[in-house]
């Protein structure tokens, strides 16, 4: 990038850019349509004591009022559209100064004020062109002095002073070409450079608007009123749940409210830590840190908003790696008793002296067994969890094969098939996830909800429905049960530990589910619905924001 710097203004040093030439030159033009203008209208002035200062009155006028045509004439081409190149300017300033030594000529000669009129064209040239060609300017328009004042000394016996003064506008004619190439030249250069550093300038911003975008933290700019100015994506994904199609959109939302509280919290005690909040049900929970844009004017605030799950991550893994310890204990000093428990309960079973009510004691003697054991079993589990790795999955393609390697893993002989519907929508963005905990985590749900459907319809019947967010980034997959549904008052719990409204259950399936997901940087969530029984919902990260 540097060398681009460099090189700039090198290569367009020679002249200024073609806009810039043309607009210079439209404003030169207007002066000489100005300056014939006035030229004209001196005639008008005391024409007799005018034609008595004249050598050539007649082609004195002349001259005049053909220079004020082929003026008017450039200034129509021109505002016709009409954008003139390198050669057209040079010709209007090699006639300038032709023209303008003629009048000289035919007027009074070098003492004549027309004669200062070519040092501003001569510097009008160098400003136009300046190259070497604007030093060719300087030189003809001397020679043209010099001639003239020769002649008149010569054939008008005029002073030898024009000879002098000649010389002196000769003098100033390449002095105003040196200084205007040298001052033009570095304008150029500097504009060159001024162009290519704006042009580094835009590349490193979209750089850095790219390298935001695609960053796993939220960024909003805010105003003191709470007024969004600018939000990334993972902002809109976490707050929102889905982001825009164009970046103005994100101005016209509003803050939720969890947010907006912290926010005017904050701006009372900015050294307080706001709380940690969910935008939504389906959102992650989030921590948001704010900070003033501007120090001094302290108008615009910067908010950043932290995905949880990652810190999240590692807490798990810490408490993981000590329930591992923990369970390792646990499993030696409970499975045994545990196992001698149950082996003694099956040989009482095989006494032929047991009534029936010590038969049932016996039934739940080994049903709350097997409840322990499965208990210490998921824990395990839990504890001997390993870290997710990144599988680029194609979910509407291994939605289908789940389904029907999972239908043949149940039993169905008691006459009362499961049934699973399938709803994929169209063209589903890739998702990132470890497939053998995606569906560990799958089975857990669709087990849940068969099992409750049955319950309260006699149908073990699920829906699974995978589809894509607002936003068309994101994938997800709805687990739908025709079951009682979860009570509001318990709907807070569901993913706790060891929680469960199941007698038979151990509250550790939700639980697990949650931990794989977070693990992969999804998020899985109770959805609220008008439609019986209970839908959860897996939402995938953005396959190409993970961290």
């Amino acid at each position: 990038m540097q060398n681009n710097i460099d090189s700039a203004p090198n290569i367009n040093a020679s002249a200024p850019p073609s806009r810039q030439r043309a607009r210079l030159f439209r404003i030169y033009n207007h002066y000489r349509v100005v300056l014939s203008l006035l030229l004209v209208a001196l005639l008008f002035i005391a024409p007799t004591e005018f034609d008595t200062r004249m050598r050539a009155a007649e082609y004195y006028q002349a001259s005049i009022f053909t220079y004020l045509a082929i003026n008017l004439l450039i200034a129509l081409i021109l505002l016709a559209g009409f954008q003139p190149r390198n050669r057209h300017i040079i010709l209007s300033i090699f006639m300038d100064i032709l023209i303008l030594h003629g009048l000289l000529l035919t007027s009074s000669g070098m003492t004549s004020g027309l004669a200062n009129l070519v040092i501003v064209t001569v510097a009008a040239g160098n400003i136009l062109t300046p190259t070497r060609i604007g030093t060719l300017y300087a030189a003809l328009g001397a020679i043209c002095s010099l001639g003239i004042a020769s002649w008149s000394v010569l054939s008008m016996f005029a002073s030898a002073d024009e000879i002098v003064r000649a010389g002196s506008l000769g003098i100033l004619y390449f002095a105003a070409a040196f200084i205007l190439q040298y001052i033009s030249r570095r304008m150029v250069r500097s504009e060159a450079l001024a162009s290519s550093r704006a042009k580094s300038i835009a590349e490193l911003e979209q750089i850095n608007r790219q390298i935001i975008q695609r960053m796993r933290t939220g960024i909003l700019v805010l105003d003191r009123y709470g007024a969004i100015r600018l939000a990334n994506a993972a902002a809109e994904e976490l707050l929102f749940g889905s982001a825009p199609s164009e970046e103005t959109l994100s101005r016209g939302r509003t803050l939720p409210k969890p947010l907006r509280r912290g926010l005017e919290s904050w701006l009372k005690n900015p050294r307080e830590r706001t709380e940690p909040f969910q935008a939504m049900p389906t959102a992650p929970m989030v921590q948001a840190n704010f900070t003033q844009l501007d120090q001094e004017r302290g108008d615009q605030i910067l908010v950043f908003i932290d995905d949880l799950s990652k810190v999240t991550q590692q807490a798990q893994q810490m408490k993981l790696a000590s329930l591992g310890r923990l369970t390792a204990g646990i499993a030696h000093e409970v499975r045994n008793p545990l196992g001698a428990i149950s082996h003694a309960s099956q040989l009482m079973r095989e006494s032929e002296h047991l009534d029936d009510g010590d038969r049932r004691m016996l039934d739940i003697i080994q049903r709350h067994s097997k409840r322990v054991n499965g208990i210490i079993e998921n824990v395990l589990d839990l504890s001997r969890r390993r870290e997710a790795s990144s599988d680029l999955v194609q979910v509407d393609q291994w939605l289908q094969a789940f389904r029907d390697d999972y239908l043949q893993t149940l039993d169905g002989t008691d006459g009362n098939p499961p049934v699973i519907h399938l709803e994929i929508e169209d063209n589903l963005p890739q998702a990132r996830f470890d497939i053998s905990q995606l569906e560990q985590v799958l089975v857990n749900l669709c087990d849940n909800g068969l099992r409750y459907s049955l319950e309260h319809t006699g149908q073990p019947e699920i829906r699974l429905h995978a589809g894509a967010t607002a936003d068309g980034e994101r994938t997800y997959i709805d687990v739908r049960d025709f079951g009682v549904g979860i009570p509001q008052e318990n709907r807070a719990s569901v993913f706790e530990p060891f929680f469960t409204t199941d007698k038979s259950g151990t509250g550790l399936g939700l639980y697990l589910a949650r931990e794989l997901c977070e693990s992969n940087q999804a998020h899985l969530s109770l959805v609220d619905s008008k439609n019986p029984g209970c839908c959860f919902r897996i939402t995938f990260a953005h396959h190409g924001r993970m961290i």
